[in-house]
């Protein structure tokens, strides 16, 4: 669960580093400890790469004002998903994020 809310909450506070950070430091200290918890730190982190490739686009894209508007619905879902995945996990459901590029496996 804590892997699905951290980046949540320090994103305002960090230069968006934490939001990737969290679910990676959670996922290599306790993926041995369960198999859920291995799957979903490991979602997570796809989803919030995802995001940094998003939020990159992003700012690229930013002089075009497209930028804007894909950087308010990166925030977005990431605020919507990442409360549903932290609801599916306090469940002990495996929760896969729509639209999440599966890099680490």
């Amino acid at each position: 669960m804590a892997a699905h809310l951290a980046p949540i909450l320090l994103a305002p506070i960090s230069a968006g580093l934490a939001p990737v950070l969290a679910p990676l430091v959670i996922w290599l200290v306790f993926r041995h400890r369960s198999p859920l918890v291995d799957d979903q730190a490991k979602e997570s982190l796809n989803f919030q790469i995802t995001l940094t490739i998003a939020y990159v686009v992003g700012l690229i894209t930013l002089v075009l004002l497209v930028g804007a508007v894909i950087m308010l619905a990166a925030w977005v879902l990431s605020i919507v998903f990442g409360i549903l995945g932290a609801i599916a996990a306090s469940r002990g459901d495996l929760y896969r994020y729509p639209l999440s590029i599966r890099f680490v496996r």
